[in-house]
């Protein structure tokens, strides 16, 4: 069964309140916004030779998302 996009829409919403809890919604915002931009330049340009962005060894969203599976699974 496909979804609405209204309800895509207020699952994403509810889900970034959640994970927001009490900080102030300014203040969220810079942490999202990096994080997209990581994510994007890391899809992009990571491997990629010669590309006008360097992604380091080790810093891409994927290596994120490992670290911190890696810290979830250690408490």
């Amino acid at each position: 069964m496909a979804i609405k996009k209204s309800e895509l829409y207020s699952s994403l919403w509810a889900s970034c309140d959640e994970l927001r809890g009490g900080m102030d919604a300014s203040e969220y915002k810079d942490y999202v916004l990096l994080m997209l931009f990581i994510k994007y330049i890391s899809d992009k340009y990571a491997g990629v030779p010669y590309a006008p962005i360097t992604v380091p060894e080790g810093s891409s969203f994927k290596d994120m998302v490992a670290l911190r599976d890696c810290k979830m699974n250690s408490v």
